[in-house]
């Protein structure tokens, strides 16, 4: 679902020659990977946020080793370079909203090694995160990582983002299942972090934790080109419950009550009435119609011990004000829940046909108190407000939806997220979840980090940018962030 633009950088002008700058990415790569008319140019301006930019060039790689020299290019002529996956992302962080290079590995999709003794694959950034569980699935292992949008985004974006998913309740987020990295510096120069896979490799280095570094960094410290990912063993059992709620309440008291009772499912999902209907218009079958909201429960483990937990969870669930009890009976009812989750926000497009999706992070035990918020914030700017999220971990996804046509509705959309975000805060959450702060978030920065906070980490990105070329724009406020300088 295309996104309306915001806050749109002037429109490039028509092509004539290519520039200086264009024609030597040309001499150095070809025609067939350098994309540079205004025409062509169109599909790599936004992403899955509601901004846009205006890359002057596209370069589609052709293998990691191009990256050093698209770096030095855009250094001797001072353009900036902004590293970008799939373009799923949810924060603005792929658009090139001071121009350059857009550095797009969507060709890079080999699965590298895989190492099932030591749990270990190693992928190239444009892999698709669900070919890498389809990769090593006959080895009886998996992936863990698994956003929403995991059938079409790309490691190496996961690895810009930090990105979570529906299981990162148990199991963590992507930075708990990366090794090691292969990555460009600004300068062109090509580094390795961590443990990559290999006969000869140790299960850790000394050092820095470069690694932990550079997830999540949004593609403002280095390239990525080469991802080591630790792999699980697919668990012995697994078990999903779908729990139907008269109220949002009494869904979000169960999901509290679930997990003070020491029990961590692997997942632990909410939909609300919003986004039951919107997926029962696109077709999804078996969600409950007359429910407020649905929670999906997920154990996963030995056998015995799932078995055990289901009655404890099925007890809370009832005595929370569960309408209905129901588990899946096989592989199939499991997936078809799933693939109705999964399948949400695509869903909202029965509704309008543009969503604003907030990542606010939240105590669980305030889960309740800015629900109800959320609905204020519906109330008073008139806009619907779908809840599709990681209950389990407190990771909102309040999906403001809207028709951008209409003028002065995606100003306002922005003003409705800002009051949802600001409460996240207020009560002791953050910003972002696994979304990152790209440009969505970026003027709301200082209310979850001091001067000095900003300062420390600016620093740190001097110290792998110090022209700040990579990916300018992104994360601080803008009077914050160096600006590229010519060489």
């Amino acid at each position: 679902m295309k996104q309306a633009r915001f806050r749109a950088t002037a429109q490039p002008a028509p092509a004539s020659p290519p520039s200086p700058f264009v024609a030597d990415l040309l001499a150095a790569f070809g025609d067939a990977a350098v994309l540079w008319r205004p025409e062509r140019l169109r599909s790599y301006e936004y992403d899955g946020s509601i901004d846009v930019g205006h890359p002057e060039a596209v370069l589609l790689l052709g293998s990691g080793g191009d990256v050093p020299t698209a770096f030095r290019i855009a250094a001797r002529h001072g353009r900036p370079v902004v590293p970008r996956g799939s373009g799923t992302g949810l924060s603005g962080g792929a658009i090139p909203v001071r121009g350059g290079l857009a550095l797009t590995f969507s060709r890079l999709r080999r699965v590298i090694d895989i190492d099932p003794q030591n749990l270990r694959a190693v992928v190239e950034p444009g892999v698709v995160n669900l070919d890498v569980t389809r990769a090593v699935a006959s080895h009886g292992l998996y992936f863990a990582p698994d956003p929403s949008s995991q059938a079409a985004c790309s490691i190496g974006g996961n690895v810009a983002e930090n990105a979570g998913g529906a299981h990162c309740l148990a199991y963590g987020v992507t930075t708990n299942h990366v090794t090691g990295l292969e990555c460009v510096l600004a300068d062109g120069t090509t580094l390795e972090t961590g443990t990559l896979c290999g006969p000869n490799r140790g299960p850790d280095v000394p050092g820095y934790d470069l690694t932990g570094a550079i997830v999540g960094s949004e593609g403002t410290f280095a390239a990525v080109t080469g991802v080591a990912l630790r792999l699980m063993p697919v668990a012995e059992a697994v078990r999903t419950i779908l729990a139907s709620f008269a109220t949002v309440d009494d869904a979000s008291r169960a999901t509290s009550g679930i997990v003070a009772a020491g029990i961590i499912p692997a997942a632990l999902e909410m939909m609300d009435a919003l986004t039951i209907t919107a997926l029962a218009r696109a077709g999804h079958r078996g969600l409950p119609p007359d429910a407020a909201a649905v929670l999906l429960v997920e154990l996963e483990g030995l056998r015995e011990g799932v078995e055990e937990q289901i009655p404890h969870v099925e007890g809370i669930l009832l005595e929370s004000g569960a309408t209905e009890i129901r588990t899946a009976r096989n592989g199939q009812e499991r997936d078809q829940l799933w693939k109705a989750r999964k399948g949400a926000l695509g869903a909202l497009g029965q509704i309008k046909p543009n969503y604003y999706l907030q990542d606010g992070v939240i105590p669980r035990t305030r889960l309740l108190e800015v629900l109800r918020e959320v609905a204020v914030v519906s109330e008073r700017y008139g806009l619907p407000i779908a809840n599709v999220f990681h209950a389990g971990d407190g990771n909102l996804h309040p999906c403001i939806i809207f028709d951008g046509r209409v003028p002065g509705e995606v100003e306002k959309v922005v003003r409705a997220g800002a009051d949802i975000l600001r409460k996240c805060v207020e009560v002791g959450g953050t910003l972002s979840g696994e979304h990152g702060v790209g440009l969505e978030k970026q003027p709301y920065l200082p209310w979850v980090m001091s001067d000095a906070d900003m300062s420390a980490q600016l620093g740190l990105k001097r110290a792998f940018d110090p022209d700040g070329r990579l990916n300018p724009g992104k994360i601080f406020p803008e009077s914050r962030v160096p600006r590229p300088v010519a060489a």
